[in-house]
């Protein structure tokens, strides 16, 4: 059982990296490779500005850090021409200096002994604190997100992903578009940090190490078992991808007979089946058409 209630937490705490993913992977139809980046940049915005005795002020700062490298990967894109991957890894690798600064120089900085927001809810346990506060934070990230989208900026943000050349030729800054896009994505990518980092009670500039698989896993998982008929249900699909991706990586963690150090290959295998489900189904009717039809 406690597994699976651990599991479940960090579902919701990675369900909010998921939708961050969601915003560049499929409403703007770019692969933005700032996500490891901006996720140990906000983990390690919160470490420090939580050590120094400001959990909750740790939120805001790291989301505000994260937008800031979503917005230098997005600027690199529209004002410099920079090629969307490439653009993803300069921020990238030039955030992991960043992020060694930040933590003093260190690779890693301990939380152990200082309050973080998962100890401020008098009355409690632990378990009781991190399952409130992840479905309350997933909760609040997706229902403003779908909201956002619904706005005007969202519906202009919508129409860049899906057309930018007519959306351009409808007098619409398809520029500032995207930067804010990216903006957002990355602050909410790097919120996924911050709670991480309070939650486990420690940052490891490696914590961001494959964080992109697994956020392409989630979304990916989530539009397997929900499909892909609105933003809104793609958010929420993101969520419940999450969480049977924790979920089976606890399973296999607990039961395979695979060492630890595995957990990135079964990661990339989860990706890769899921990536190609669609085919697979796509063949799997065309052989039902023939059987059907054997003139065809």
């Amino acid at each position: 059982m406690k597994l699976i209630i651990g599991s479940l937490q960090l579902g919701l705490l990675y369900g909010i990296l998921a939708l961050g993913i969601y915003i560049s992977f499929r409403i703007l139809s770019v692969p933005d490779l700032t996500t490891e980046g901006s996720f140990a940049f906000g983990l390690s915005v919160s470490a420090a500005v939580t050590a120094m005795g400001h959990p909750i002020l740790a939120i805001p700062a790291a989301m505000l850090a994260g937008a800031l490298a979503g917005g230098i990967t997005g600027i690199l894109q529209t004002t410099f021409m920079v090629h969307p991957i490439l653009a993803g890894i300069i921020t990238m690798s030039g955030l992991y200096s960043v992020n060694l600064f930040i933590m003093g120089g260190a690779s890693n900085l301990s939380l152990v002994r200082i309050d973080t927001i998962f100890k401020l809810i008098p009355g409690l346990s632990k378990q009781d604190t991190q399952t409130v506060l992840s479905i309350v934070a997933c909760l609040l990230a997706l229902v403003l997100l779908i909201l956002f989208f619904r706005t005007h900026i969202g519906m202009c943000i919508r129409a860049v992903g899906d057309n930018d050349e007519m959306v351009r030729a409808s007098s619409i800054n398809v520029d500032a578009c995207k930067v804010l896009a990216f903006c957002l994505s990355n602050a909410v990518i790097a919120l996924s940090g911050a709670l991480i980092a309070q939650y486990q009670g420690y940052a490891d500039i490696s914590s961001s190490s494959g964080i992109l698989v697994i956020g392409l896993a989630s979304v990916i998982i989530g539009e397997a078992v929900l499909g892909r008929r609105s933003v809104t249900i793609g958010f929420i699909s993101s969520v419940v991808g999450s969480l049977i991706y924790r979920i089976i990586i606890a399973l296999a963690t607990k039961y395979s007979p695979l060492p630890a150090y595995m957990l990135k290959l079964l990661s990339a295998i989860i990706v890769g089946f899921a990536l190609s489900l669609p085919a697979i189904r796509l063949r799997a009717s065309i052989r039902r058409q023939k059987r059907g039809n054997p003139n065809a």
